[in-house]
């Protein structure tokens, strides 16, 4: 058994509460579910209005079909959600 997580380091320029952040990472994590079938939440700056930490888990057997999973899931992000930006993410095998 193979688990793998991501962590997201976003930036969310123009927004200008915690109401509309929350918002718009509740609706990231929830896609990022649905597509991808991940294990999501938001696990960092909980209280900072324009920056966002997002955690990402998967688990099985075949760790380079898990990696691409997680890729993908970045990857989709970038091209899908030009009001979040990836400052810097990280993929680790647990």
């Amino acid at each position: 058994m193979i688990i793998i997580t991501c962590q997201i380091e976003l930036n969310l320029p123009g927004v200008a509460s915690l109401k509309e952040k929350r918002s718009i990472i509740k609706s990231v994590v929830k896609r990022l579910q649905r597509e991808f079938n991940l294990a999501t939440a938001e696990i960092g700056h909980l209280d900072v209005w324009q920056s966002s930490q997002i955690g990402l888990v998967t688990i099985g057997n075949d760790a380079g079909h898990l990696q691409s999973q997680l890729e993908k899931a970045v990857a989709w992000l970038e091209r899908n959600r030009p009001d979040v930006y990836i400052v810097d993410y990280t993929i680790e095998f647990r």
